[in-house]
């Protein structure tokens, strides 16, 4: 390397750089802490917690290699470094000596992929392929065993291995595989597909679980079989390493291998490298993993899922090899395995549920060496069964349980108690697999392990349970187990004291027990151990500043606001946010901004809804309530299992009878506050409070004449939602509107497909008198007196004189209409729009009728209110009657039949509606959610984010 070139640099940060013909480096010393780095492309930033200004003119003036530019920023306090590097560069960053270091180099070239031209048998074998090319499976059922029968002419090679919830079956020859006789609707499996290739055939079973399956072969017909009721002979194969003849590969005798097959596999895409082979049946008892492949589970012959595209696979005689150009990467040497097979396996914990120290060891020949040193029992276990142990099981799930490689461990486990059920009882292996699933986020399975009884009383059991039912939220129970687990705390790696000291103080904070979140969370920051973990115990430490008034706490949330990990500057913007809101720092406005940007920088989980809650309520403040009820929609309904998304609904549902119960949405026109209503009336509620919200919007509806959109709005109740007595109340107010609309045949068909038994007096009544006015309309007048009967209502009386009016029964008609108006003559002051109206009819019916002494009566009585009404030409011609000579009996009729006594009945009918809308008074939204989390914190705070 080049002599490396110190820049002078202010105090407390120096620069050095230097280069050789493989790459350039770049050292930052004395930056009071480690750096920030950040790679976008061919963008590299590095930067620092606290702002220097170094003399970089050596750094801008000496040309790097691969580097196309260096830039220095200072931002909010911090310095950074922007390396901007050629398209054929890489970099490597790192901690040495003390300094921060930055290497540059070209990429590698990628080598060329292996060639996946299929070997395939030998010309000279024998055909195996029946006369016509087709080979017929016959199935077989005997119990739950299906037994799959493919019959050759002669012996061929196959393959037979699962690949996820997929069992394949591959043989060596080309032919029609006929599957039509598969037996329909079996448990076994879910679909069969054939699939040919280059010198192949094969078939694809799709399985609903994963299912056993062996195979066997009688002559030139291979049999497979799914769930086997017995075990047929089989001989698992052993791998082992072989670096004698060139780069390290891997090998294994397959007695009998045929052929080389790249098979496609038309589900995932990609392609599987298979290993035929002659009977009887050998292949890998267990899934094996590697860097760059992995040996699937097989039955017969081998099976392999490359992860890099160089893999080749290759045999010669019975020896199978699989290697790549530069070599496989492999465990150490003979040596290295040795040194990992004589380091012990990682042993019990004292107590169940604990970590041991040895558990994560690697010896010195690295992961590798002692994945592998650990996984070769775990075959030899398998290959004896129930009979055998599972201690080689146990040791390899100790083992990746303390690397936190969570799902494999609970591949091991399972398959441990698939070949011993007896597991299921012992408290080490329930301990370990609820462990390895809560790691893994699987937290129901983990609570089902845990909650065992051989684990009852187990302070590190409940330790893992605190941690489970606080990440679900479920406060109360996670509070008893973490009391009941706090002895078992100093035993766990500081890793896992920082998170169950962590999850112990969300869950206080959620019970407003603040000063048991601050002794929590104090043991968390005096035990740092995982650098990922420190900033969520910080973020923590801050919501429980904030939870005891501490105006540290905006502070605290405004560092931690730039962290590179979006699950704390997330929430901490939020927060940080929410207090400057309450501080006036911010507006509303701006607050509504950062948090319709937060929803979607961190989707799932308990933070989105948290933010969708706070955004909703924000804008249900400031009047935008459509944006509202959507921010609560959006979210919530995909977690269900979240508490949170259960506060979020009834967060969606307060808001909308608020809206449409409280009056809030009485601000919005008539038919805006409609539109929303329609857009979001699947939130409805049934009972009393919905009738209240469709009353008051209808009463709206109907104060603006806008009869047909009420008269949609009470359909949809009608039709939809309702039934009984609601539904013939509703249906009742519906054929009401459809009078004042002038439509009496929508309003026969409300009343008539509405009518219940036992409906109150009340509203029998009521509906009589509708039906009868509807009867009116469509000119059934005597069935319309039928329904009214004997009822001397008001209401009713009004309908009788509709009746007779249009019966042209002048003097019944006249008698009641003077009747209505009764001692109102005896009133000063204008006469009502509809007194106006019956004091017409009744002196036009009078007239009609030659009954000139009831009006001269009316004559008499009435004249002096006839100058002041709001027609005085009508009202004065028909006072004087047919007789005065100044109108026609025609036009007599004509006067009469524009008046307002309709327009006075619809004015009533409005009044009604006005006044039987308003509910029950209900206390505003804020003030029920506030009395809301009131309640709900004393039990177990579940409204906790």
């Amino acid at each position: 390397m080049a002599a490396e070139t110190p820049i002078v640099a202010t105090p407390g940060l120096s620069i050095r750089i230097g280069q050789s013909d493989n790459f350039s480096r770049v050292e930052f010393r004395g930056a009071g802490g480690g750096a920030n780095i950040q790679r976008n492309g061919q963008v590299l930033r590095v930067s620092f917690g606290r702002d220097a200004h170094p003399d970089i003119s050596t750094l801008k003036s000496v040309p790097l290699k691969w580097v196309k530019s260096v830039d220095v920023r200072h931002d909010k306090g911090r310095v950074s470094f922007v390396f901007t590097l050629t398209d054929d560069a890489d970099a490597l960053t790192g901690q040495a000596d003390g300094a921060d270091f930055v290497n540059i180099f070209p990429k590698p070239v990628p080598p060329p992929a292996a060639p996946t031209t299929p070997q395939t048998p030998s010309a000279a074998r024998p055909d195996p392929v029946p006369v016509g090319g087709v080979v017929t499976m016959g199935p077989t059922t005997t119990g739950r065993e299906l037994k799959l029968d493919f019959a050759w002419r002669n012996p061929c090679g196959a393959a037979v291995f699962r690949r996820g919830d997929a069992i394949w079956i591959v043989f060596d020859a080309t032919a029609r595989l006929d599957l039509s006789q598969a037996p329909k609707n079996a448990s076994q499996f879910a679909a069969m597909q054939a699939v040919a290739g280059q010198g192949y055939s094969a078939v694809r079973i799709a399985t609903r679980t994963p299912v056993a399956f062996a195979v066997s072969a009688t002559g030139s017909t291979w049999s497979v079989m799914l769930e086997p009721s017995s075990s047929p002979p089989f001989s698992p194969v052993t791998l082992g390493r072989d670096d004698s003849s060139g780069p390290a590969a891997l090998t294994t005798a397959l007695a009998g291998a045929t052929g080389v097959y790249w098979v496609d596999d038309p589900v995932v895409g990609d392609k599987i490298g298979v290993v035929t082979a002659l009977a009887p049946a050998k292949g890998l008892p267990s899934q094996r993993d590697m860097i760059e492949f992995t040996l699937l589970q097989s039955a017969q012959g081998l099976a392999v899922d490359p992860k890099i595209d160089d893999l080749s696979v290759t045999f010669a005689g019975d020896i199978v090899k699989l290697g790549r150009p530069k070599g496989l990467t492999l465990s150490g040497g003979p040596t290295t395995l040795a040194a990992a097979q004589q380091l012990a396996g990682p042993k019990p914990t004292s107590e169940a549920g604990l970590i041991g120290d040895d558990w994560a060891k690697t010896g010195d020949g690295g992961f590798m060496a002692r994945y592998q040193a650990l996984i070769s029992p775990v075959a030899d276990e398998e290959g004896k069964g129930v009979e055998g142990s599972a201690d080689a099981h146990m040791a390899l799930a100790r083992f990746l349980i303390g690397q936190q490689l969570s799902f494999e461990a609970i591949g091991v486990l399972d398959d441990a108690l698939r070949t011993h059920p007896a597991l299921g009882g012992d408290a080490e292996f329930r301990a370990l697999r609820g462990m390895a699933r809560a790691m893994a986020g699987r937290y129901k399975e983990a609570e089902t392990d845990l909650a065992a009884p051989v684990l009852d009383d187990n302070p590190a059991a409940n330790l893992w349970k605190g941690y489970i039912l606080a990440k679900t939220s479920q406060w109360a129970d996670a509070k008893k187990a973490f009391a009941a687990g706090g002895s078992a705390l100093s035993q766990f790696p500081q890793a896992w004291k920082e998170r169950f000291s962590r999850a112990a103080a969300e869950t206080a904070l959620a019970l407003n027990d603040v000063g048991g979140a601050r002794s929590w969370i104090n043991y968390g920051l005096q035990n740092p151990g995982d650098p990922t973990e420190d900033p969520q115990v910080r973020l923590v430490d801050a919501e429980t500043a904030q939870a005891a008034g501490d105006h540290s706490a905006l502070a605290k949330f405004q560092a931690l606001t730039d962290s590179p990990m979006d699950d704390v500057a997330g929430p901490a913007q939020l927060h940080a946010t929410q207090l400057q809101l309450a501080q006036g720092a911010v507006t509303p406005t701006q607050a509504i901004d950062v948090f319709d940007s937060l929803r979607f920088r961190w989707r799932g989980g308990a933070f989105e809804l948290q933010t969708v809650r706070a955004l909703g309520q924000l804008y249900l403040s400031q009047g935008r309530y459509r944006e509202a009820l959507e921010a609560f929609r959006s979210a919530g309904k995909d977690m269900p299992d979240l508490p949170e998304a259960s506060q979020l609904q009834a967060d969606l549902t307060a808001a909308f009878k608020s809206l449409f119960l409280d009056g809030q949405a009485d601000g919005l026109q008539p038919i805006q506050a409609l539109a929303l209503f329609y857009d979001f009336k699947e939130l409805t509620p049934v009972g009393e409070d919905g009738d209240a919200m469709v009353r008051r919007l209808t009463r709206r509806l109907v104060d603006v004449d806008l009869l047909p959109q009420a008269e949609q709005l009470l359909q949809y109740q009608v039709d939809k939602r309702l039934d009984g007595v609601p539904k013939a109340q509703v249906a009742t107010d519906l054929a009401v509107i459809y009078l004042m609309d002038r439509k009496p045949e929508d309003a026969l068909i409300a009343i008539n497909s509405s009518r219940t038994t036992v409906l109150p007096n009340a509203l029998n009544l009521q509906r009589r008198i509708v039906d009868a006015r509807a009867l009116t309309g469509v000119g059934e007048y005597d069935t319309a007196l039928e329904m009214l009967g004997a009822d001397g209502s008001m209401e009713a009386t009004d309908a009788r004189a509709e009746i007779d009016w249009r019966q042209k029964n002048w003097p019944a008609a006249g008698s009641i209409f003077e009747k209505m108006l009764g001692d109102r003559f005896k009133q000063p002051g204008p006469l009502a729009s509809e007194q106006e109206g019956q004091l017409l009819r009744a002196a036009v019916a009078y007239s009609l009728a030659a009954d000139d002494a009831s009006l001269s009566r009316l004559r008499t009585r009435w004249t002096p209110f006839v100058a002041a009404s709001r027609n005085p030409d009508a009202l004065r011609v028909a006072l004087s009657g047919l007789n005065s000579g100044e109108i026609s009996p025609a036009d007599f009729s004509r006067l009469a039949a524009d008046n307002q006594v309709f327009s006075g009945w619809v004015a009533r009918m409005k009044d009604r509606f006005r006044i039987a809308a308003p509910p029950s008074p209900r206390p505003a939204i804020s003030v029920r959610q506030a009395a809301a989390d009131g309640e709900a914190a004393a039990p177990a705070a579940k409204a906790k984010g």
